[in-house]
């Protein structure tokens, strides 16, 4: 019985480690902040109550959530001279970093639907998306993301291990499930079966994207309006996409003779730079929350009234 993971990650870049803790211990406060300040942005301002700053701002809790079960132990790990985690406490960082990444995909997608209805069919948004619609899509984004790594989890809490090593900075499902001694055929079908799922929510982006296209041909306002707040979006799926495809491809096929740094960066993009970027992306770049912002944090310097 493996009762503890030793995480070999890090075993090549230990002469740095303090260089690197040093970037983490500023990156990760100046992450959550930039979140933060984004979530509140959206909460406190009535302007900001409509469905897509509601899905940023349930994307900006999700990056709070994700990180917060990789950058804690990261940096206590850079610090310890043993790399290890419990089999239970290596479950829940699984549960809740894939949790959150699914939770991404799933928001990505709901938000390219809203996108959708409202250049493609504007009359109709109001209608469309209601506040109870509105928060079905929220608990749609988060229910499905936890069932799923809630069957995953116990899929894989019943294999029995012959090894306890995971040759990652934090615990994932295939490297624990590739230490099983017997077969993983059914871990195997049913992660497939996820992948499916999380592919069908990109049949269902690029669907919504071509009609918003075709729109865009016919008409400047529509351009603009496309160029505004769709370009960002398409941003952001574009880096969840890349990075989730090359954790996975690395996961399952990955050689072991690509240097550990590079390996190291392919498994942290999605926890390094889709948290820090997507507050950043949506803060600065829509003018509508960035008029917010610097209403809400600046008014006095500015002089704008209450």
């Amino acid at each position: 019985i493996v009762l503890v993971f030793t995480l070999s990650g890090l075993n090549e870049t230990m002469e740095n480690r303090y260089v690197i803790f040093s970037l983490t211990a500023l990156f990760y406060p100046l992450m959550v902040l930039c979140n933060l300040i984004v979530i509140f942005t959206i909460i406190s301002q009535n302007t900001l109550h409509e469905p897509m700053y509601v899905f940023i701002c349930n994307l900006c809790i999700n990056a709070l959530y994700g990180t917060a079960g990789f950058y804690p132990k990261f940096m206590y790990d850079l610090l310890a001279e043993d790399h290890v985690i419990s089999y239970v406490g290596c479950m829940i960082q699984i549960f809740v970093i894939y949790s959150s990444v699914l939770c991404d995909l799933s928001t990505l997608t709901v938000m390219a639907y809203d996108r959708y209805v409202a250049i493609c069919r504007p009359l109709e948004y109001h209608s469309i998306m209601t506040n109870q619609r509105v928060l079905e899509w929220i608990l749609f984004c988060w229910l499905t993301p936890i069932f799923c790594m809630s069957v995953l989890i116990v899929l894989t809490a019943r294999l029995t291990l012959c090894g306890s090593t995971i040759e990652k900075l934090y615990c994932e499902i295939w490297a624990v499930a590739k230490l099983s001694c017997f077969s993983t055929t059914v871990n195997n079908v049913f992660g497939y079966i996820v992948i499916m799922g999380y592919f069908g929510h990109a049949v269902l982006i690029y669907c919504s994207y071509i009609q918003l296209i075709r729109m865009c041909i016919k008409s400047i306002e529509v351009r603009h309006k496309f160029m505004q707040t769709c370009v960002p979006h398409l941003l952001s799926l574009f880096i969840v996409a890349i990075a989730l495809f090359f954790d996975v491809l690395y996961s399952r096929y990955g050689s072991k003779n690509v240097p550990q740094g590079v390996r190291n960066f392919m498994a942290l993009e999605f926890l390094l730079i889709t948290p820090i970027l997507n507050p950043l992306i949506y803060g600065l770049n829509l003018s509508t929350v960035r008029q917010q912002l610097i209403r809400l944090f600046f008014k006095k310097q500015v002089g704008i009234a209450e």
